[in-house]
């Protein structure tokens, strides 16, 4: 497969593998939250850098993202945006040092814009679960660099689609020749033989109606009656239910479909009346059919799901300045994104969060279904708290003067804002003042040592914190110096034989994490126990 080379590769080719891992911090002053504390298990509002943010959450939710929505800078030379990753190389360094911020001058901008989204890309791609796909916004400037990067790191047997998105009705001053009036927005799956899409399309153009028994189309009954198509009998009067009228066809017309069919949709309530001053109107409804070819999958021509115009009208409705935020997405467009992938269960990603629309559309589809989607952005400008954070604080509450009178009431919900902390210091754990919580050494150790998340880690009373198919993971550990240096922090054979039972029980090895013990190895070997001393043992697991 061809590949794609440019200035900087070979320094950021691995660059993803030596960002360290921090630890997320929560801001309960800037959370949103009804009835509990703020909480790392709740929807994430996170500030500070992507890169950085992704690495720490990998611990926590290393394949278990269902889906990813970015908008990225689309490098037009306009939007001044700053390399600044650490990248530990002299030759990188003093070549970023040149037109920074990135604008239309440097004529290397392509190349650092591939390096920056290089090593986002791979962590992306490790959050993702197997059954998970990524939608990135991009237009013309590096669509298809973007292509050729993705195939790269996703593969490109895992290209799913490109979609094209119209995001303006005209032309505007600056085009010369041309009008631009459509981006892209590409689709790429972790693992495409795993993927199962949302086949039923909730708001189809087609079918604009909608009740309990899902959306539907209203039909005509009514043909010309003459010529050939000259019938009689086809000209009977139909009973309006629950009153005493009847509908007629009006003169020259009769009905498409005979007495016995017209009986037959009116007992499965496949009717709609309407009353006019004309007389009473007979229409059929037709529902949507999920194996009609024609509708049954999603189209790649995104006509009719906002613009950049309704965008910004969608921010100035909730509060916002019109030029407050210069590139927002509409909601109707990550919306219909959403509904292609997600369940109602699934967590959603948007690593370059800007206006928040990610998140009000995760919001809105809860409302919409009762679903109980999640949502994680990322931020790094400062604005993350001001319009990111904001605009979802307004929408769960509700915006007083709104024509919608679902986003009046409000959304619903609630999330935790954070930050990223220090990096995790294995070699400074046992001095350091500033030790990681319990469960933020959980996520490390068991991401560490397993290149994956554990479902569930909380802590037990025998110091248990999660399992796999075949593994159960003890930490003995509590966030202060005094604990690690008593022998309380040491794994003793009354807890050894504790752990022995349950893990015969459930037949699983035991892998115990602690910063001394009082029985040997050899014992623990016996008892099907490994026990791993902090901060030296944490590692990747052969099995």
């Amino acid at each position: 497969m061809p590949t794609l080379d440019f200035k900087g590769k070979q320094f950021i080719y691995g660059h993803h593998l030596t960002v360290p891992i921090s630890t997320i911090e929560m801001d309960a002053n800037k959370s949103f939250t009804c009835e509990s504390d703020p909480s790392l298990n709740d929807n994430l509002i996170i500030h500070g850098d992507n890169l950085h943010a992704l690495k720490a959450l990998l611990p926590k939710y290393a394949g278990k993202i269902k889906c990813i929505y970015i908008d990225p800078p689309y490098n037009t030379g306009n939007e001044n945006w700053i390399y600044n990753d650490k990248v530990n190389s002299p030759m990188m360094q003093a070549w970023l040092k040149k037109h920074s911020p990135v604008d239309n001058e440097d004529l290397e901008r392509h190349d650092k814009w591939l390096c920056i989204m290089w090593p986002r890309l791979h962590l992306l791609h490790e959050l993702l679960s197997s059954d998970g796909v990524i939608f990135i916004s991009i237009d013309d400037n590096e669509v298809h660099r973007l292509r050729m990067l993705m195939d790269e790191i996703f593969g490109e047997t895992n290209f799913v689609e490109c979609f094209v998105w119209k995001k303006k009705g005209g032309a505007g001053n600056t085009e010369q020749l041309v009008g631009d009036i459509v981006e892209y927005v590409l689709m790429y799956a972790r693992d495409i033989t795993q993927l199962s899409t949302n086949r039923r399309i909730i708001e189809n153009p087609k079918y604009p109606h909608k009740d309990e028994d899902g959306s539907y189309k209203l039909e005509g009954l009514l043909k010309t009656d003459e010529g050939m198509y000259k019938r009689e009998t086809m000209k009977f009067p139909v009973q309006i239910p629950n009153t005493e009228a009847v509908a007629l066809p009006p003169e020259g017309k009769r009905w498409t479909v005979g007495a016995i069919t017209m009986r037959d949709l009116l007992r499965a309530h496949l009717l709609q009346f309407t009353h006019s001053k004309d007389g009473w109107t007979v229409k059929k409804k037709k529902y949507f059919d999920e194996t009609d070819p024609d509708t049954g999958v999603y189209l790649n021509l995104l006509l009719e799901h906002g613009s950049l115009k309704v965008a910004k009208n969608e921010m100035v409705n909730l509060g916002f300045a019109r030029e407050g935020f210069s590139t927002p997405k509409p909601l109707l467009l990550v919306k219909q994104l959403l509904r292609v992938i997600c369940k109602p269960d699934d967590i959603v990603l948007d690593s370059f969060a800007g206006s928040g629309t990610t998140a009000h559309a995760v919001l809105a589809l809860n409302k919409e279904d009762g679903g109980n989607r999640k949502f994680i952005l990322v931020e790094c400008e400062n604005y993350a708290d001001t319009i990111t954070a904001e605009r979802i604080r307004r929408v769960i509450n509700g915006v007083e003067n709104a024509k919608d009178e679902t986003l009046r009431n409000g959304l619903g919900g609630s999330f935790t804002y954070c930050t990223l902390g220090e990096p995790i210091d294995e070699e400074g754990m046992l001095t350091s003042e500033t030790l990681p919580s319990y469960e933020a050494l959980a996520h490390y150790i068991a991401y560490t040592a397993t290149g994956n998340a554990l479902t569930a880690i909380a802590e037990q009373e025998d110091y248990c914190f999660g399992e796999t198919n075949d593994l159960r993971f003890y930490l003995i550990y509590e966030p202060t110096l005094a604990f690690l240096e008593s022998s309380a922090s040491a794994l003793d054979g009354e807890q050894a034989e504790q752990i022995t039972k349950a893990c015969k029980e459930t037949g699983k090895k035991a892998y115990v994490y602690a910063p001394q013990k009082f029985v040997s190895q050899k014992e623990l070997t016996d008892m099907g126990i490994t026990f791993c001393q902090l901060p030296y043992n944490i590692h990747r697991i052969a099995e």
